[in-house]
């Protein structure tokens, strides 16, 4: 009897260590390979993965201005076209967009962002990217995201650029920071969050608007005070960041300075939140910078790039909360390490991509199983 007391104890003991399963990734410091034309990335402003497996990236060529020659001279260095596109293996496929790529001509047909931020691809290979900057010299924020081919050819405009009325604009948005598609639907998901305090959601043919919501799937409210703090939990968005759409239809929503993560149907009803390293105060930059879903099946973890201390973070899916042992990162400019760590996403096989916003790097983590 005194055996099975122990027994039962032990087992009791080793059960929680083996619930905290997290998954386990090795840096791959080859990805991507070295560009032509003697490219370099300014500040990454956006990842994604297409059906076809290839990554796609949004570049800021205005955003690093090394010694050039004038003209640029691949030897000595060209800023990349804003958008560009990377096989699996990390091998250059092409680039187009942003001030530099693209002639006056080609530019008057949209208002290009004063600074770009967030990418999508759609199910019919459409590149979809938004922006979140003021032009000094005018005055004009960018309110608007542009839907192209993947070759670069313009189709669409949703949105003027300096006309937004706020969170209840049904055509405008204001500093929007990521789009996502959803193929069910076809339908874009915008985290229309600088300056805005929503998610809205988009016809992805037409760039008609078809709803919209806040935090806790209330109204969003631009008269609310964006003060910081735990406590009393703050009932608007403060910096809707990023979002992700789960298999299963659930939209997982970055809300950067509020340093949580929230979950909804994708008709907008709130499920569930998860506060993201609460030790942290809500100060500089916030903890949920974006997400991402984990490639099983089940997509058991939600990966979070936090933007304060540099770290990627993981959280059960199911409960929204963190497992600290699957964190991993640091700030440093070695591969696997981070500087101004911003955005994140990840592909149908579970491996984990990475951009700075400082220092113009990209970085694939492949997954590599389980840590039990």
């Amino acid at each position: 009897m005194k055996s099975a007391i122990v027994l039962a104890l032990a087992a009791l003991c080793v059960t929680p260590a083996a619930a905290a399963t997290g998954p386990k990734f090795k840096v791959d410091p080859n990805w991507p390979q070295q560009m032509p034309n003697g490219y370099f990335f300014g500040q990454i402003a956006g990842l994604t993965v297409d059906s076809h497996g290839n990554v796609w990236v949004l570049s800021r060529p205005r955003s690093i201005v090394p010694q050039l020659d004038e003209p640029p001279q691949a030897e000595s260095g060209v800023p990349a076209p804003s958008v560009l596109e990377f096989d699996a293996q990390g091998k250059f496929i092409r680039a187009w967009g942003g001030p530099y790529a693209m002639s006056d001509a080609e530019r008057a047909q949209f208002d290009w962002p004063t600074q770009e931020h967030g990418i999508a691809v759609d199910a019919k290979d459409n590149v979809w990217i938004c922006g979140n900057g003021r032009d000094a010299k005018n005055g004009k924020d960018d309110n608007q995201c542009l839907k192209f081919t993947t070759d670069g050819k313009f189709i669409m405009q949703v949105g003027k650029s300096a006309q937004s009325k706020g969170s209840l604009d049904t055509v405008n948005m204001n500093h929007p920071a990521q789009p996502v598609y959803y193929a069910p639907a076809n339908e874009l998901f915008v985290a229309d969050g600088y300056v805005n305090r929503r998610v809205i959601v988009l016809d992805a043919d037409t760039g008609k608007f078809k709803r919209m919501w806040g935090a806790y799937g209330k109204a969003p409210d631009d008269s609310v005070t964006r003060e910081r703090a735990y406590e009393p939990v703050p009932q608007q968005f403060n910096l809707v960041h990023g979002l992700t759409i789960s298999n299963d239809g659930i939209v997982y929503v970055a809300d950067r300075n509020n340093n949580r993560v929230q979950a909804f149907t994708v008709d907008g009803k709130f499920l569930k939140e998860g506060v993201v390293a609460r030790e942290i105060p809500m100060k500089g930059f916030g903890t949920v910078n974006s997400v991402a879903l984990s490639g099983d099946k089940e997509q058991r973890f939600v990966y979070v790039c936090e933007g304060h201390q540099g770290r990627v973070r993981v959280l059960d899916r199911s409960t929204l909360t963190e497992i600290p042992q699957a964190k991993f990162g640091r700030v440093g400019q070695y591969p696997g390490m981070f500087l101004g760590l911003h955005v994140l996403t990840t592909d149908a096989k579970g491996n984990l991509y990475t951009g700075d916003g400082r220092d113009g790097r990209v970085q694939k983590f492949n997954f590599i199983g389980l840590d039990r």
